[in-house]
């Protein structure tokens, strides 16, 4: 696909290109937002006994877990 400097378009190309995709987007099935959040959701506590974020990482298998303090005396 050819890159396309919008600056170096006409007026009507420019048009022309925005219609396009306003056609496009119009064949979009749209959803409420209230459905997409509770179907969201669904699936994150679905994951959450694999989920690192959740649960963390054990310390013997936590690579970043610092080796040893540092004391300043």
């Amino acid at each position: 696909m050819p890159v396309i400097n919008v600056d170096d378009l006409t007026d009507k190309d420019k048009a022309v290109m925005e219609v396009n995709q306003l056609k496009i987007e119009v064949k979009l099935e749209r959803w409420l937002t209230s459905k997409c959040c509770e179907e969201i959701k669904e699936y994150i506590q679905a994951g959450m006994e694999e989920d690192i974020l959740f649960k963390g990482i054990a310390e013997d298998k936590n690579p970043f877990k610092e080796k040893g303090g540092c004391v300043i005396c």
